[in-house]
């Protein structure tokens, strides 16, 4: 999708990035970073943590599956994830469901990488009116057993919640 698609385009299969953390909060900062773009296509990464960032939250460790030892041998540098992102993303609109945390701590990355984002983060909710936002748990419940992806990682749950925007703007109006 290109920077002049329609919001209908958007809504039928927007770009989505969802970022694990490593907890909630002041110091909290992102160990993951996944995207799908509207043609299905998906990236993922583990963000290797700057040597500033200490905060870690073992109860969001416990729901992401992600160990400090995996990032810290596994994840790729700030400004790498960045050149990619900028890369990938250029001209799109981005669409999130946690855009008040999503959007620090993409500061957060970007800021230690010491470039500017190529594309905008917007709230995935501004895709849908409130009817269709009534249904939002209960389709992304269904759309998450349906798919069956087992991890609760950032490219999968990108993914989750593109389909459920996909399905929910393809439904009429009850």
């Amino acid at each position: 999708m290109h920077a002049d698609a329609t919001l209908e385009e958007a809504t039928l299969a927007p770009a989505v990035i969802d970022i694990e953390a490593s907890g909630f909060g002041r110091g909290s900062y992102p160990i993951e970073v996944g995207f799908v773009l509207p043609d299905g296509e998906a990236w993922c990464s583990l963000v290797r943590p700057e040597p500033g960032w200490l905060h870690w939250d073992p109860s969001a460790a416990r729901v992401h599956g992600i160990t400090q030892e995996c990032l810290l041998s596994h994840g790729r540098s700030c400004r790498e994830i960045a050149e990619l992102l900028n890369q990938r993303l250029r001209g799109l609109t981005v669409y999130t469901d946690g855009w008040a945390h999503d959007y620090s701590w993409m500061g957060r990355l970007y800021e230690a990488a010491d470039l500017l984002p190529s594309f905008r983060l917007d709230n995935l909710f501004v895709l849908l009116d409130e009817a269709r936002l009534a249904h939002w748990d209960a389709t992304r419940q269904a759309v998450a057993l349906r798919l069956q992806l087992q991890r609760h990682r950032a490219s999968a749950d990108a993914r989750v919640l593109q389909e459920t925007v996909r399905q929910l703007s393809q439904q009429p109006l009850r």
